[in-house]
């Protein structure tokens, strides 16, 4: 009787045991949930033609931790604070990966920049190299000169064609172009019809690197891009900036890799990159292709984020006349002039443009990272080489972390300790953890002085009294589709 009681009973544990804790299952019961796929592309046709939109109309259904398939590719959507902190604090280190980008790898020299190339000893090496020779605190001060005499050229174009209808988007465009261009080779490119075409490459690139490349997520079906153009594109315009750089190079090989810098200002990148190459400086020998991906890394990282973030702001000023008055009464206070000293002191500036950010974040969702070994993503079990989109633009609209999140009200920080700087994970439109942008400071200090200054001098009305269109365009940094039109009248006392 005893052993006809036995037999049942161990076979109800071996099932149970296989249930439970077979890799199957095991990984079922622990796996984020998963809207349903398709044959062979997986769940890519819902990422509709503004993704940011639709991954955060899908983990409304199927929650902030939500596993997805591109093609051959698991990629885990993040969508809440919870999940971001955990992949950008908690587990830092093992989601500092980046995953494999053809498109990257033919435009940044194998993808030797800052921004794509894979974590290891020579992401840390040239990370280190940017930081204290262009992004420190130290540095960033030093062009303190550079950013005010370019926005005073600005004030001054501005200026010339008051009473008319102006391009916000091309006079913010141009501003950071020269900024960016002076810090980074000692002098503008914008200027004639090379700087135009200079200018026009590196819209290229960015357009490029936000382009969708079917070859990484369906490898098979690579060849497409040679029939659609993109690897003729990608081609052109590497080859096209390559040429740009090099003759930057030689230009400055020809004089000895030395630059005149005026009194009080630093040393452009270039020059200071071509000094250390050789590695006695740093024990670390920058090679050709290394350098000139750094320099094209910093014209392009730091360009379109930065004006794109101000006509996102402008916008949400003339759409909001309450909150324009009502900064235009902080800058206004300081009489004739302003300086970056004065900006400590401007707490509704700093919320203006924290809420701005907060509803348009340039990147809204980050560049993909990927766990380089197995981990735990709050209660789910992530596989090593899972590809990681962390949704910033719908953690700022998250109405558990924000009151009224659709709503424009830069009031909500001014009595927060809520920054961008990447410690609070309610607000990360630059990013945070290793992987965080590492020219937030940069930016926005740039914002800062550019908005204080141009309120402080103008009053901007929309042309007509029309209504903004807010329609965006696709990319990695999402800017508006339309650019933004107003016309500007001199303020005087």
């Amino acid at each position: 009787m005893e052993y006809f009681l036995l037999v049942p009973l161990l076979l109800l544990t071996y099932f149970l045991h296989q249930w439970f804790f077979s890799p199957s299952n095991t990984q079922q019961r622990l796996s984020p949930p998963s809207p349903t796929k398709l044959p062979i592309i997986g769940n890519l046709h819902q990422l509709g033609s503004v993704p940011h939109r639709s991954l955060r109309k899908l983990s409304k259904k199927y929650g902030p931790v939500m596993l997805l398939q591109f093609g051959s590719k698991p990629v885990i959507v993040a969508s809440s604070v919870d999940a971001a902190r955990d992949i950008m604090k908690t587990n830092d280190l093992v989601w500092s990966g980046r995953p494999k980008s053809s498109m990257t790898d033919g435009l940044f020299y194998g993808s030797k920049d800052v921004a794509f190339s894979p974590y290891g000893e020579y992401w840390r090496q040239i990370r280190s190299i940017t930081v204290l020779h262009l992004l420190s605190n130290k540095r960033v001060q030093s062009y303190r000169r550079v950013r005010e005499e370019e926005i005073s050229n600005m004030i001054d174009n501005i200026r010339q064609k008051c009473d008319s209808v102006i391009d916000l988007r091309d006079v913010f465009s141009c501003l950071t172009n020269n900024i960016i261009s002076r810090v980074n080779i000692g002098r503008t490119y914008n200027e004639g019809e090379c700087g135009i075409a200079v200018k026009s490459l590196i819209e290229e690139l960015l357009i490029l690197i936000g382009t969708f490349n079917i070859g990484d997520y369906i490898p098979w079906l690579k060849w497409l891009n040679k029939i659609n153009g993109l690897d003729s594109r990608v081609k052109k315009v590497a080859k096209d900036l390559d040429a740009f750089i090099e003759s930057l190079i030689e230009e400055r090989v020809n004089r000895n890799k030395k630059v005149e810098c005026s009194a009080g200002e630093a040393k452009d990148f270039l020059g200071v990159l071509l000094e250390i190459q050789d590695g006695n400086e740093t024990g670390f020998p920058l090679q050709r292709d290394s350098l000139k991906a750094l320099v094209l890394d910093a014209f392009v990282a730091a360009t379109e984020s930065t004006y794109s973030a101000l006509e996102w702001i402008m916008t949400e000023l003339l759409r909001h006349p309450r909150v324009m008055k009502k900064l235009e009464e902080e800058v206004r206070e300081l009489g004739q002039g302003i300086t970056e000293d004065d900006l400590r002191n401007m707490q509704y500036l700093k919320a203006v443009i924290k809420e701005s950010l907060r509803l348009h974040p340039p990147a809204p969702l980050l560049i993909p990272r990927e766990s380089m070994e197995d981990v735990k993503l709050l209660d789910y079990h992530i596989p090593a080489k899972t590809q990681v989109i962390i949704n910033a633009w719908a953690i700022g609209r998250d109405p558990l972390l924000w009151d009224d999140p659709e709503e424009y009200r830069p009031e909500r920080f001014l009595n927060s300790d809520i920054d961008v700087k990447g410690l609070n994970f309610e607000l990360i439109p630059f990013g945070a953890g290793r992987r965080g942008c590492p020219g937030t400071a940069f930016a926005i200090v740039v914002i800062e002085l550019a908005l204080a200054r141009i309120v402080h001098k103008f009053d901007f009305a929309l042309p007509n009294e029309e209504e903004l269109d807010m329609t965006e365009c696709n990319g990695l940094t999402v800017c508006r589709k339309s650019p933004l039109l107003a016309v500007a009248t001199p303020w005087s006392i």
